[in-house]
């Protein structure tokens, strides 16, 4: 007689209705609308950091850095000094060096295999905001308006088409931020899913792994700037937050005291994870003998043992770039503030050049590195609102938000005080997409406001973002430097010697 082992029927409890909104997230099932945004926008930015990318066919501002150490590395696997024939003394680690140096395997030496990278990076970065968008404010119409205020902003459009390594920062960045917004979801569900199924949600154990991608992405970013880890604090203060706040919806008594320990065990691994992918980004530089600083404890007449003696060396090399990156104090035309930065203070020029053939007796051809100016100079008005309404509405999105863009401008204001170093605004970068993220959230409240009628709030929010939009287009031409009569380019220089 045949046995058939029949599956025991999981108990189903009553959720409480409160209990169950409060744990509620996106289910991942697979929206058409949201994904035909996703793709129509991300098709738009796509085209327009791609089109022409390889013009000017020349080297410009720092471009005369990253390509050149890129097809080094891919010839002596590490950075090198072509003057005197030996290794190169470099400030920032290789991972982004060896992702332009993927353009140059495919494309050649050349401007288009210096800059599709670039490119690409650039056009991901909107893919991402979009989802995270998407999941944050559970609108297509919002997260459609996050994807297209960053595809229409000329800051990150230039550095897309630039071969620099900011980019590359701000998508891992970004990227580690969708990884801990999901691992915030997850968390939920299961917790949901526990006091559906009736077991004890503070006895729940979830492995994180959304949280150890999170890691993995700070890792990788790490890789290519020394300021990633600014994003560090702000991250677990995150993580830690809403962990607590959902063993609270889901009514586990004493909800910080009952998992912080879980938290901080799996939040320590998680950095260690960003520790073992950063080291990995120095691999070129670990398996050879040829980087700088590769044997300085044998140069030097110090004991060199294996493994432990090229990480004693590298420690070292860290010594030196810290202390390089606190003491660069050299003045420059184009430096700027952090206070100037969203201000549009002190943009920098790329490229410039005066060509024939415009039509007028004086011509000029510019790529500036300027943020679209009707949206950069309404971040600030943004922020106001959002911390109010993060105070007002206790809403966890405001905080997802703020601290970010926190932790990619505030370091800057301390070493700025502190050392007065030299800075520039594209240092910004990865609290771009955190600073649209605030403006599309103020849009939502105003297009469905508690209080008036809702049209209002939509005419309101459409008229900004087609000003955005005209104001993009308008200066375009100085995005990708188009060449111009020198009366059209000199008018786009609204804040005069200050844009010169």
């Amino acid at each position: 007689m045949t046995t058939i082992a029949v599956e025991p029927k999981v108990s189903r409890t009553p959720v409480p209705e409160v209990v169950r909104r409060r744990l509620t997230t996106l289910d991942g099932r697979l929206d058409p609308y949201s994904w035909l945004v996703t793709i129509l926008i991300v098709t738009i930015a796509g085209i327009l950091r791609l089109n022409g990318v390889g013009r000017p066919q020349k080297l410009i501002f720092d471009e005369v850095y990253y390509p050149t150490d890129a097809w080094d590395m891919i010839k002596h696997g590490v950075e090198w000094n072509e003057e005197n024939g030996g290794p190169g003394y470099v400030v920032h680690p290789p991972l982004g060096k060896w992702l332009i140096a993927l353009g140059e395997l495919v494309f050649g030496n050349n401007t288009l295999g210096w800059r599709v990278p670039t490119a690409i990076a650039g056009t991901l970065m909107v893919l991402v905001l979009i989802r995270v968008a998407y999941r944050l404010f559970h609108s297509t119409v919002l997260a459609g308006t996050a994807g297209l205020l960053l595809t229409l902003d000329g800051f990150q459009l230039v550095l897309s088409r630039t071969s620099l390594l900011d980019i590359f920062l701000g998508l891992f960045v970004l990227m580690a931020f969708a990884c801990l917004v999901l691992d915030r979801d997850h968390y939920r569900r299961r917790l949901l899913r526990a006091l559906e199924q009736g077991r004890d949600p503070a006895r729940t154990r979830v492995v994180p792994w959304w949280l150890f991608a999170a890691g993995v992405c700070l890792g990788l970013a790490s890789g290519v700037k020394l300021s990633a880890p600014f994003f560090l604090p702000a991250f677990a203060a995150l993580t830690i937050t809403w962990r607590v706040q959902a063993r609270r919806s889901a009514g586990v008594r004493h909800p910080f005291s009952t998992g912080i320990l879980g938290d901080l065990g799996w939040g320590l691994l998680s950095f260690l994870l960003t520790g073992v992918v950063y080291l990995t980004t120095w691999t070129g530089w670990l398996v050879t003998d040829a980087g700088f600083f590769r044997h300085w404890r044998a140069d030097n007449g110090l004991s060199e043992p294996p493994v432990l003696g090229a990480l004693l060396n590298l420690w070292h090399y860290h010594q030196s770039l810290y202390s390089f990156h606190t003491g660069l104090a050299q003045t420059h035309r184009y430096q700027s503030w952090p206070w100037q930065w969203l201000l549009l203070g002190r943009p920098v020029a790329f490229d410039w050049s005066t060509p024939a053939g415009c039509g007028a007796p004086s011509c000029a051809g510019e790529i500036l590195l300027l943020g679209t100016p009707v949206l950069w100079w309404s971040f600030l008005p943004a922020l106001a609102a959002l911390a109010w309404m993060g105070v007002a509405r206790r809403d966890w999105r405001a905080w997802a938000i703020l601290l970010p863009v926190a932790a990619g401008l505030l370091p800057w204001f301390y070493y700025a005080v502190r050392d007065g170093r030299t800075m520039f605004s594209f240092y910004a970068l990865p609290a771009v997409p955190f600073l649209i993220l605030a403006v599309v959230y103020v849009l939502g409240a105003i297009m469905s406001p508690r209080r008036g009628p809702q049209t209002l709030g939509i005419v309101v929010a459409g008229l900004y973002v087609t000003a955005v939009a005209l104001c993009f287009a308008y200066f375009f031409p100085i995005f990708v430097g188009q060449m111009l009569p020198y009366q059209d380019w000199y008018d786009r220089m609204w804040l005069g010697n200050r844009w010169i």
